[in-house]
């Protein structure tokens, strides 16, 4: 999984996300600026441009990232931002806010899904929240899905991807060919995606969920959930 998180950290700037993450990232914003908190770890930091912003809003919070991939840690790290390459369920103390962004919890089945909750319930201080999105049926089925192509200077990448609804899973197979002196190498990972109803992560967890709200962003439909979570 770590290979093919790196690949994707290789091509984010490529797939137009950059421009919809502020966008998704201040739902997070608007629920901090009601909550009192003095730690928050984000899970799944990416290249820490939310702990990077929430920096700038509020230097007085400890913040820590996680991700398991190393290239999106010391993307995060070059920012001036604490970060580790671990696993929440191997990491220690606890924390007043825990983030998940940009559908991070899709990435994990049903059985990992439900031991990641156990961790975050761990994790979390008491009275903590929990902070995550999701994508719906929509964002699997119609924005997602299909072929994807970009040629971008030295890079060139395709996403040929789609929607099992018989399993409720959605794959994508990343190739890119990167120019590397005058030779060009190519590297091929897939991703598993798992679509959730949020009645099924409700079941999966003893915290409360405390509001729902629905994210369209590339068109009227939504292509998201934002869900706050409390210990």
């Amino acid at each position: 999984m770590s290979n093919a998180l790196d690949l994707y950290a290789k091509v984010e700037d490529l797939l137009g996300v950059r421009e919809v993450i502020p966008v998704l990232n201040e739902y997070y914003h608007e629920t901090l600026e009601t909550l009192e908190f003095k730690t928050l770890l984000d899970v799944g930091c990416g290249s820490g441009t939310f702990l990077e912003e929430l920096s700038q809003v509020n230097p007085d919070v400890q913040t820590l990232g996680i991700d398991l991939s190393p290239i999106m840690v010391e993307m995060t790290k070059a920012k001036g931002l604490k970060a580790q390459c671990i696993d929440l369920c191997n990491l220690e103390g606890k924390f007043d806010v825990i983030t998940a962004i940009f559908d991070m919890v899709n990435y994990l089945d049903k059985k990992s899904l439900k031991h990641f909750f156990g961790c975050v319930e761990e994790h979390l201080e008491e009275d903590g929240h929990f902070l995550l999105d999701i994508n719906t049926f929509f964002a699997f089925t119609v924005v997602a899905a299909g072929s994807f192509i970009r040629d971008v200077d030295d890079r060139f990448l395709t996403i040929d991807s789609d929607y099992d609804e018989s399993v409720a899973e959605y794959y994508a197979e990343f190739t890119l060919f990167e120019k590397i002196d005058e030779t060009y190498v190519k590297s091929q990972e897939s991703i598993t995606q798992y679509y959730y109803e949020v009645s099924e992560l409700e079941k999966l967890t003893k915290m409360k969920l405390l509001s729902k709200k629905a994210i369209s962003i590339y068109s009227d439909e939504a292509e998201k959930f934002y869900l706050v979570f409390k210990k």
